[in-house]
C-alpha cells in the first residue's frame, strides 16, 4: 500500500481517527491518536510530533522533539475502538536530520535487513516465533515499604482442585496438574473459545494463525502460532499479537500476561525463533551437513553459539527472564545444537524434509524481548558466524538434562541472571555495530537502562521467601 491506498482505505472505512503506534527501546508499544482529518498524504512524508523525552530510555528533555513517520505498508482497523480507528506502524525520525531516530527499535530492525542486502550472503532473512503467554482470571501485586506480594489465580490450576465450590461458582472437577497442561483436550482445556476468538481477530488485522493450543503449565498456559515473515515485518506482528492477546483475554473478563515466569514451579513462557535465509527465491539452509543443513547454516549456528551469552541481554532481557533460564530444569541455557533435542539452545525442527522448511530454531528468547531488538542481534550474530566461518562443533544429540557433570564440562552455559549478561553485551557487541545496525549509544543506553531501572531495583528489595528463610535467625 501507499499514502494514497490509506487515504482511500480510510474514507472507505469511514474511519473517524487513526492511531499512530511506535515501540519504545524497551519494547512497550505506544501511540498517538488524531482525528483522521489530520491524516494527509503529506504526513507519510511530514510526520506527525511528539515529546521523545517522556518515553523510557528515550531522548534527554533538551532534545525530546521527535517525529512519527507513518509506514503505509501496513494500516488495519483497531478491532478494540468504540469509534471506527484505522491504525498505522511508525517510524522515529531525527526533526533535525530527517534520519531514522538511533534509539528507534524499528528503525535497527529495518537497518539489519539493509545490512543483510548489503553483504549479498541472503536477500532475505525470514524469522517465525512461538510466543507463549499466561491466560489468568484474576491477578494482584503491590511492593510498599513494608509490605510486598503478588497472588494470581485461575479456575485451571490444580490449587483450585480442593476449592469450595457455590451455585454461582461450582467447582466441577477439571483442574490442570502441574506440567500436564499440554494439548488437553476440553474440560481441561478451558480456553480453546478465547483462543478461537484471538485468532480470528488476528486473522482481521492480516495476521494468518497456523495452530494454537494449551501449553505445558498449568493455569492457563497457551501458545499461538502465526505465519512466519520478513524480519521488519514478523516484529510489527508480534507487536500487534501482543496487543490483541491481552485486549481480547480483557474484554472477556480474563488478563493475558507475556511475563517469562509468572508461576513458581512450573513451566514459564518462551518464544523459540525460527529463521532462515534466502536469496532470489532459493533456501539458503537446505545442504547435505547434518540434519540436512547447508554449510552456511551451520556456520550460522556457529555464531549464534558464539554470540549467545551477549545477545541474550536483549534476547530475555528481564530479571524475570532468568527465573525460566535456570540449569537443571526444562530450559535451553546448554549452547549446543541438535536436530530435534529440545534440551539444545538451537534445535534443527525435522518435521518436513522440504529445502523451503529448512530452518534453524535459537529456544532461549521469551516473549517480553523487543522483538525488533532481538531478531536484529540474532540475524548479526547469525551473519557474523557465516563472514568468519565459524564452526559449532559437533552436535550434540543427547539429553542434555541427563548428561552427567563429566559430559557438561565442555558445554557452555548462558549468563544466570539479567546482570550477567549485560556484562557479557559489554564485552561482546562489535558485531552488532557492522553496518551501522546498532549504535554504540543505543547498546550503552540499553545497559544503563536495564541496570539502574531493573538489575538495581531489585537488588534492594527484600524478597518474601527471604523472612521465611531467615526471619528467626
Amino acid at each position: 500500500m501507499n499514502a494514497k491506498n490509506i487515504i482511500s482505505y480510510a474514507t472507505d472505512q469511514e474511519a473517524r481517527f487513526v492511531s499512530v503506534r511506535f515501540t519504545d527501546l524497551v519494547g512497550a508499544w505506544n501511540h498517538l491518536t488524531f482525528p483522521i482529518e489530520q491524516l494527509t498524504e503529506d504526513t507519510f512524508e511530514d510526520g506527525f510530533g511528539f515529546d521523545g523525552s517522556s518515553l523510557r530510555g528515550w531522548a534527554a528533555i533538551n532534545e525530546s522533539d521527535m517525529l512519527l513517520i507513518p509506514d503505509p505498508s501496513r494500516c488495519w482497523v483497531d478491532p478494540f475502538a468504540e469509534e471506527t480507528t484505522i491504525c498505522l506502524i511508525a517510524n522515529v525520525v531525527d526533526p533535525i536530520t530527517k534520519e531514522g531516530y538511533g534509539l528507534d527499535p524499528r528503525s535497527v530492525a529495518a537497518r539489519a535487513e539493509s545490512y543483510l542486502q548489503f553483504t549479498g550472503i541472503a536477500d532475505t532473512v525470514f524469522v517465525g516465533p512461538e510466543a507463549e503467554f499466561f491466560v489468568f482470571d484474576s491477578v494482584n501485586y503491590h511492593n510498599q515499604q513494608q509490605s510486598a506480594g503478588y497472588s494470581i489465580d485461575s479456575e485451571e490450576g490444580h490449587w483450585n482442585a480442593a476449592r469450595k465450590g457455590d451455585e454461582f461458582n461450582p467447582n466441577l472437577g477439571y483442574h490442570i496438574r502441574a506440567k500436564e497442561g499440554y494439548v488437553p483436550v476440553a474440560p481441561m482445556d478451558s480456553l480453546i473459545d478465547l483462543r478461537n476468538t484471538m485468532s480470528m481477530i488476528l486473522a482481521e488485522v492480516g495476521i494468518h494463525v497456523e495452530c494454537h493450543h494449551h501449553e505445558v503449565a498449568t493455569a492457563g498456559q497457551c501458545e499461538i502460532d502465526f505465519q512466519f515473515a520478513n524480519l521488519l515485518y514478523t516484529a510489527d506482528n508480534l507487536m500487534l499479537f501482543k496487543n490483541i492477546v491481552k485486549n481480547t483475554a480483557y474484554a472477556h473478563g480474563k488478563t493475558a500476561t507475556f511475563m517469562p515466569k509468572p508461576l513458581f514451579g512450573d513451566n514459564g513462557s518462551g518464544m523459540h525463533c525460527h529463521t532462515s535465509l534466502w536469496k532470489d527465491g532459493t533456501p539458503l539452509f537446505a545442504g547435505d551437513e547434518y540434519a540436512g543443513l547447508s554449510e552456511m547454516a551451520k556456520h550460522y549456528i556457529g555464531g549464534l553459539l558464539k554470540h549467545a551469552r551477549s545477545l541474550i541481554a536483549f534476547a530475555a532481557p528481564t530479571t524475570n527472564s532468568y527465573k525460566r533460564l535456570v540449569p537443571g530444569f526444562e530450559a535451553p541455557v546448554n549452547l549446543a545444537y541438535s536436530a530435534r533435542n529440545r534440551s539444545a539452545a538451537v534445535r534443527i525442527p525435522m518435521f518436513s524434509s522440504s529445502p523451503k522448511a529448512k530452518r534453524v530454531e535459537f529456544r532461549p528468547p521469551d516473549p517480553s524481548c523487543n522483538p525488533y531488538l532481538t531478531f536484529a542481534a540474532l540475524l548479526m550474530a547469525g551473519l557474523d558466524g557465516i563472514q568468519n566461518r565459524i564452526d559449532p562443533g559437533e552436535p550434540l544429540d543427547k539429553d542434555i538434562y541427563d548428561l552427567s557433570p563429566e559430559e557438561l564440562k565442555d558445554v557452555p552455559n548462558l549468563p544466570g541472571t539479567l546482570e550477567e549478561a549485560l556484562i557479557e553485551l559489554e564485552n561482546d557487541h562489535e558485531y552488532l555495530l557492522k553496518g551501522d545496525v546498532f549504535t554504540t549509544e543505543l547498546i550503552e543506553r540499553w545497559i544503563y537502562y536495564k541496570r539502574k531501572n531493573e538489575v538495581d531495583v531489585l537488588k534492594l528489595r527484600p524478597h518474601p521467601l527471604e523472612y521465611q528463610m531467615y526471619y528467626d535467625i
